[in-house]
Formats: C-alpha cells, sequence, structure tokens
C-alpha cells in the first residue's frame, strides 16, 4: 500500500503546522518540515517541541532563509526531502505541500488512488513552446543570472538584469536537458526521488546553472524528473487542486467551498483560507475518515472563472483594421435571432424556411459547429469564424446567391450583434425572451461545463441565482443599446404582439408571421 512522505514547506502559524503534521501521519504517513530560517527561533523550537515524540516526523537538517521566486524555495526543498528519503524508508510517495494546503479527499482514497497506477504527477511542459508564463519575464529567466529578489530588492534586480542585456551575457540552457515547467506542487514515487537525487550529486554543471535562475521551484524539479523518468510514466498534472486570480495571485477557499472542493479529481487543495476555520476543520477532519463516496464532478475551474468574470463584461480587443473596414454590403440585409435557447430559435428557423424561401436561414453559425460549404478554411474552427466574422458572412452571401440571410445569436454574443448592427448593410434583430426555470438552469449549467452529472445539489443551488442574472443582463445589454430595427418576441407574449415582432423584424408577410406566432410547441423544452 502506498505510505506518503509529505514535503512541508512553512514560514508561519506553528500550532497551524503542528496540527497538519499530527493529522497526516495519524493515517501511518509521513511528515518532513523545512520551517524557513527567518520565522522566530521560538516558534521553530515550538515545533520541535510538540512533535518530537512522533517518530513519524522528521525536520530538515539545514534551515534556510527563503525567498520568493529564488533558488532558497529549490533549496529548502531539497533540504526536506533528502532528510524524508533517508529517515523514512518505507515511504513510497514523497508528496509537495504548503502550511496553506489541506486534505480534499480521505488517506484511504489517496492511498487507493496513487496505488492504481505506476506514475509520477508533476506538472512538466516545454518551457519554450507551451505558453505556460502568461505575464513577464519568460526566457529571460533562464538566460540572464538573477542574483537578487524582484520583490525585495527590485531596483538591484532590475540593474543587473539590465547590465548582463546591454553586456550581452546571456547564456545557454544546458544542452543535453530540455527546460520544462510546471506548478511546484508534485507527488513523485521514491524511485523518481532517488533518480532525481542522483542526478543532482551528479551534475554539478546543472545545479549551477538553476542556482541563478528566476522562480526555478515552477523549472528545477519539472525539467529534472522529465530528463530521468521515461515520459509515459509521467502525469503531467497536479494533485493539488488550485486556481489563480486574474492578477496572477492564487484564489482563496472559504467555509462555503467544501462540497465544491471535495467534487474535484484532487486528492488537496491549496489555498485555504486562514479565516476559513470552519472549513479547515471539516478538511482536517476529513483525512482520516472511512468509507467516504466522492462524487467526481470536476467542474471547479470552470465555475470560478464564470463567477469571477462577470465584472469584466464589455471589454473586447479592438478588431483587426481590414475587418473594420470590411462590409458585408449596403444592399443586404441580415436578420438576426437572439435567443438563449438554442432549440426555439432552431425551430423558428426551420419553419419560417419551410413558409419563406427568400431568406437563406441558418443557425448558431458563431456558438457551433453547424455544418458550412467549403469557404477556404475560414468556416473550420469557431475561432476562425468569430475572429473573421464579417468575412465569413460575406462570403456567405455570395455563396447563397441572396441578398437576405437569417442567423441565430446567442445573446451573450453582444460583440458579434453589436459589429454587425454598425456595418453597412441592414440588420435586423428579433430578440426571443423565453422563460427559465431552475430545472433548465441546471441543465444548462451541466451543458456549459458549469456543473457536472455528479455536482453536489447544495453547490449548484448557490451557482444559479448568478447564471439567472447572467441571462438577465444579457437581456437588459440588448434593450439598452438602442439598436434600430429591434423587436422582442416573449414566450409569455400575445400572438399578436408576437407576430407583429416577427413581421418588422423578419420582414415577412403578416400571414406568415401569425402562422410562427401561433405554433404550440414553439417555446416547449
Amino acid at each position: 500500500m502506498a505510505r506518503i512522505a509529505f514535503i512541508l514547506l512553512t514560514h508561519k502559524d506553528p500550532q497551524g503546522v503542528i496540527a497538519q503534521a499530527q493529522r497526516l501521519t495519524e493515517t501511518g504517513d509521513f511528515v518532513s518540515i523545512h520551517y524557513d530560517a527567518s520565522a522566530k527561533a521560538s516558534e521553530f523550537a515550538q515545533l520541535r517541541a510538540a512533535l518530537s515524540d512522533n517518530p513519524n516526523v522528521t525536520f530538515a537538517r539545514k534551515r534556510l532563509k527563503c525567498g520568493w521566486g529564488e533558488w532558497s524555495l529549490v533549496a529548502a526543498t531539497l533540504e526536506a526531502l533528502k532528510a524524508a528519503e533517508e529517515d523514512f524508508p518505507r515511504a513510497t510517495h514523497f508528496y509537495m505541500l504548503s502550511g496553506d494546503c489541506m486534505p480534499v479527499k480521505t488517506a484511504r482514497y489517496a492511498h487507493d488512488f496513487l496505488d492504481a497506477e505506476e506514475a509520477d504527477y508533476i506538472e512538466s511542459f516545454d518551457f519554450f513552446s507551451s505558453g505556460w508564463i502568461k505575464t513577464g519575464l519568460k526566457e529571460d529567466r533562464l538566460i540572464y543570472r538573477h542574483w537578487f529578489n524582484e520583490r525585495t530588492q527590485p531596483k538591484r534586480f532590475y540593474a543587473s538584469y539590465r547590465a548582463q542585456q546591454r553586456l550581452k551575457m546571456a547564456r545557454e540552457v544546458p544542452a543535453d536537458i530540455q527546460m520544462m515547467i510546471g506548478s511546484q506542487w508534485w507527488c513523485l514515487r521514491r524511485r523518481t526521488i532517488e533518480w532525481v537525487l542522483d542526478f543532482i550529486r551528479s551534475r554539478p554543471d546543472v545545479m549551477k546553472f538553476f542556482r541563478t535562475t528566476w522562480i526555478p521551484d515552477e523549472t528545477f524539479f519539472q525539467t529534472i524528473v522529465r530528463h530521468v523518468v521515461p515520459e509515459a510514466e509521467i502525469h503531467a498534472r497536479t494533485l493539488t487542486f488550485l486556481m489563480f486570480t486574474d492578477y496572477g495571485m492564487p484564489a482563496n477557499f472559504y467555509n462555503d467551498h467544501y462540497d465544491l472542493l471535495l467534487s474535484q479529481d484532487y486528492l488537496f487543495a491549496r489555498k485555504i483560507s486562514p479565516e476559513a476555520r470552519e472549513l479547515r476543520n471539516r478538511l482536517g477532519a476529513l483525512w482520516a475518515q472511512e468509507d467516504v463516496q466522492f462524487a467526481i464532478s470536476n467542474e471547479g475551474r470552470a465555475l470560478h472563472k464564470f463567477l469571477t468574470g462577470r465584472g469584466r463584461i464589455g471589454r473586447r480587443f479592438a478588431p483587426r483594421f481590414w475587418e473594420a473596414e470590411s462590409t458585408l454590403g449596403r444592399e443586404r440585409t441580415l436578420f438576426i435571432v437572439a435567443c438563449k435557447k438554442w432549440h426555439v430559435a432552431k425551430r423558428l428557423v426551420a419553419e419560417l424556411s419551410a413558409r419563406d424561401s427568400s431568406i437563406h436561414a441558418m443557425e448558431y453559425v458563431f456558438d457551433e459547429m453547424c455544418e458550412l460549404p467549403d469557404l477556404g478554411g475560414i468556416e473550420k474552427t469557431k475561432d476562425k469564424r468569430n475572429r473573421h466574422r464579417r468575412v465569413l458572412m460575406r462570403m456567405l452571401f455570395e455563396h447563397a446567391g441572396s441578398d437576405r440571410m437569417l442567423i441565430c445569436l446567442d445573446p451573450s454574443a453582444f460583440d458579434v450583434i453589436r459589429d454587425f448592427t454598425g456595418d453597412k448593410c441592414e440588420t435586423r434583430l428579433l430578440e426571443i425572451e423565453c422563460s427559465f426555470s431552475d430545472d433548465y438552469l441546471a441543465g444548462h449549467a451541466r451543458r456549459v461545463g458549469l456543473a457536472g452529472e455528479e455536482t453536489p445539489s447544495d453547490v449548484l443551488a448557490k451557482v444559479l441565482p448568478t447564471i439567472r442574472a447572467d441571462m438577465t443582463f444579457e437581456r437588459e445589454r440588448l434593450r439598452d443599446a438602442g439598436f434600430e430595427h429591434y423587436e422582442l418576441m416573449r414566450e409569455n407574449g400575445s400572438p399578436e404582439d408576437n407576430a407583429r415582432a416577427l413581421a418588422r423584424a423578419l420582414d415577412i408577410p403578416d400571414a406568415v408571421a401569425h402562422e410562427l406566432a401561433q405554433l404550440d410547441y414553439l417555446f416547449k423544452d
């Protein structure tokens, strides 16, 4: 059975560290602690006194003062790792943790998970081609030497950096290793740790190189493990659930995240807010429990992106100049049906096409990969369709040989709608307002990845009001835009009002509009 040696890097809250170590070792696992040398000596003495009688706890032989982005973080990890490898010969896996991490599964689940496959779990992506780094220094992390800390000594950091650039002091990456990058929260097998430590002893040149790289905790183990372990035995993922804000900072979890965290496909989570005492207590008690069943839905990242992104609606990149200058043509008319329930819009389009052949009607050409004619490749992906939307529509007009075309759009595609209503062609917009039950919203959340079939009901219940408010926002935004030739058709509207809206928006005969408005199955779910 798997037995885990946890490599615990901490710098504060000795009582919390003591509780974490006692909890993790209660189930037969091990803990090796590096407590930052910058912390008070009394705190470390408190740790030692409380844990000295626990045979499953050890301490790094050497304590280092650690700084974010520095080699000292890797060096501290290695000190704790060496102590664990030496003191715990029965440990089968070594798992990197911080004091802000808490289990989101039981020890039994974690052991069974690791026993199920002979593999290492570490994010390990090509440094240069993966795009893992989103902002800040990239290649310059490696090719220049970084002796100072950007956060504590910014003037020296950048003065040294710029001086090396001026003097052309860029260096080469060691030729026989492929530089990799990823999260520093890994879980490695004992054999892998032994190979890594052997590599370190045999390659002082590589060690010298990494000591002056910037943020090496995201590259050192990720590179060495990939160098010494066959690729087939590496899962390029972390077993610790963590998310980042738009500013690149780790997101915190709070008391109401308990069910969400348990439903993610991870063993631990980080960061648990220090104020979330109830969450910490519940997760702490979870580790030693038996016979707990976990329904894995894994919607956490999508939910976080959705919920934190509500305040940023309306921002967009400027269109390319050639798109801004293009037009669908003054002589053409584009009809847009905006409806959140796609099946409703599709039914309307099908019924309209059966009654009026003067309008070339399509469905959600920018929201889903509905079939289009061969247009030279621009139609191949949703990304291409949206990026070159005016060009795409102009080509569709030409291919159809028609000057009257109808497409469906989701109300969330406000930028697309605004773009077309600003074109020189005549654009007519019909919004179809639908009613949304909680059951429908729950199904919508599952369809778009905000929830899974196993998402706990209370987690889903908490997100439904946000989804409903989001749909209301999209509806109000359309109406507040003041688009010319805008009409509204309502699920709860009278057939007469809906027929008028259809006739005006789609420029169809009144008789056809009345037939469409009286369809009894149009709005059925």
